[in-house]
């Protein structure tokens, strides 16, 4: 076994072990696209190993995406097949995990009239609402990865040869996630415990609001009275472990849906839907987003923010330094999993039930009533630069500084 291959299957036993932290007897779901193959039969491997009762994997190509959209009727991307979501509702009631193993073209959807893209996202989420709870609310576990496929490999390194664009591509996702050092698992446990500290820091503090500013961004984002800061590690209704998104770099929360004033300014691009959105600006008045402007994507941002009712709305906050593993490696990944760990980032749409205390147990209009968002939508954009000051203000009115020149400030 080579040293690709080896590190390969290290990234596999973290995504297995570390990242969904399959339990014995459980089953494992796995949503692909076919360019992950491999991976993905590393990943049934270990599973089982693990004890995995079942590894039940749904592929999709992007190839056969691309044609939906340039073949099928309008009506197509209206429709969201109820039993797909029927059938990931009652896996999560039987105590199935998610892993999904992202790997798309951030150019696949290049051309294609928005509003097919804005339509299939809107019937998606409206279809997909009871299940996503079960993930909104940490009652199920669940994961996200990364595997490198052509044309993302394209894109990021687009100087190379598609040999070596792949080739380079795993090298960066391997060294985000740890996955190359000698034991992946344990430098993932003293990460935990470092981003924990920050967490521990600010619940400590319960600040009243956050003050972002930098080039393009004056922006004040208040917080709800029952707000808790999430770190790296959740832990689902059975008590199990899991990371959601790996690599991850952030410790986030939720904003008070109302309490968001002023205006922000993405510093890297969006890959929404298969379409790129780049250099654009919000503007905030009490929450809702009452401006955007965008260089390239405008109209996929308009019909993102028009979803429904509260993707006009922010549903996460989150800091993440400067000076960390991925932002340093100076590549645009293309890919929210790793541009949003690189940046500090905000999240339109849906707030996550568990950045709130008791919030796993509160209803839809509980959450509302505490200040939570509520959208059949939640999208990661990036906003973090080394230029950013943040300062957190409590209820007295002090300003504690957070973050200087993009990193923490103590």
């Amino acid at each position: 076994m080579n040293n690709f291959e080896q590190t390969m299957e290290k990234y596999a036993e973290l995504a297995v072990k570390v990242g969904v932290n399959v339990q014995p007897g459980q089953t494992l779901i796995v949503n692909a696209d076919i360019a992950a193959a491999p991976y993905v039969r590393l990943v049934a491997k270990k599973a089982y190993e693990a004890g995995a009762k079942l590894v039940q994997v749904e592929w999709n190509d992007e190839a056969v995406t691309r044609i939906r959209y340039d073949y099928a009727p309008d009506e197509s991307f209206e429709y969201f097949p109820t039993w797909k979501a029927e059938m990931m509702e009652k896996a999560y009631e039987e105590g199935a995990a998610l892993l999904a193993i992202t790997s798309i073209n951030p150019d696949l959807l290049k051309g294609v009239d928005s509003q097919k893209i804005a339509n299939l996202q809107k019937a998606a989420g409206a279809a997909t609402k009871k299940s996503r709870k079960y993930t909104m609310s940490d009652k199920v576990s669940w994961s996200i990865v990364a595997v490198p496929s052509k044309g993302w490999a394209a894109k990021v390194f687009p100087g190379l040869d598609e040999k070596e664009q792949e080739e380079k591509l795993w090298e960066a996702i391997f060294h985000a996630t740890r996955a190359n050092l000698e034991d992946p698992v344990k430098a993932w446990n003293d990460h935990k415990t470092k981003l924990s500290q920050k967490v521990d820091f600010l619940n400590g503090h319960k600040f009243k609001a956050l003050h972002y500013q930098a080039e393009g961004t004056d922006l004040t984002i208040e917080l709800p009275e029952k707000h808790e800061w999430i770190g790296p590690e959740s832990i689902n209704e059975k008590g199990h472990t899991f990371i959601a998104n790996m690599p991850t770099e952030e410790v986030f929360t939720t904003p008070l849906k109302t309490g968001v004033n002023g205006t922000v300014r993405s510093s890297k691009p969006l890959n929404y839907g298969g379409n790129l959105i780049e250099n654009f600006t919000l503007t905030f008045e009490n929450g809702r987003i009452v401006g955007i402007e965008a260089e390239e994507g405008y109209e996929t941002l308009q019909k993102l923010v028009e979803t429904d009712e509260g993707s006009h709305y922010l549903g996460e906050v989150a800091l993440v330094p400067h000076d960390s593993p991925i932002s340093n490696t100076n590549l645009i990944f293309y890919n929210t999993l790793f541009d949003e760990n690189a940046s500090h980032h905000l999240a339109i749409g849906n707030a996550y039930a568990f950045a709130l205390e008791g919030g796993k147990e509160m209803s839809e209009e509980e959450l509302e009533a505490c200040g939570a968002n509520s959208s059949i939508t939640h999208v990661d954009f990036m906003i973090g630069t080394k230029e950013m000051d943040i300062d957190g203000i409590t209820k007295d009115g002090e300003r504690i500084p957070l973050f200087r020149n993009g990193n923490w400030a103590e």
